[in-house]
């Protein structure tokens, strides 16, 4: 019987977007994520569109859900916005088997995972020099 704590995002300035059930392992999505973590959004979004990488698609459109959660809920400037934090957990396993030699079945394990993006809007004084 855990307590869920209430989040106040008008005080810290934070949005965040959840995408569940991604048809990718935690392995290959952790990378893609390490990179974006502290860009602005656009620069980010970006990076993403030129990746070669067939996920990237899908965590384009969670930062885009992101940024359209503040600006339509919280009135914040998506010029302001980078990302704060981005992380993935795992999810359910999909179990297949092959047939192997000798009347044996290999498994094949197709994992999902969950992708969460936190924004936050920053202040030309909390900059420190940053380049991006």
């Amino acid at each position: 019987m855990s307590k869920k704590k209430k989040i106040d995002n008008k005080k810290d300035k934070t949005v965040r977007s959840i995408n569940n059930n991604i048809r990718s392992s935690v392995r290959k999505l952790n990378p893609i994520l390490k990179g974006i973590v502290g860009k602005k959004v656009d620069i980010a979004i970006r990076d993403l569109q030129f990746s070669e990488k067939r996920i990237t698609k899908d965590i384009r459109k969670t930062i885009n859900s992101a940024v359209a959660n503040a600006e339509n809920n919280f009135q914040y400037d998506i010029d302001k916005l980078i990302v704060k934090e981005a992380y993935c957990g795992k999810k359910i396993i999909m179990k297949r088997f092959r047939p192997r030699a000798k009347g044996r079945a290999a498994p094949i394990l197709k994992p999902y995972s969950s992708v969460t993006i936190i924004l936050s809007e920053i202040n030309k004084m909390e900059s420190h020099g940053t380049k991006s």
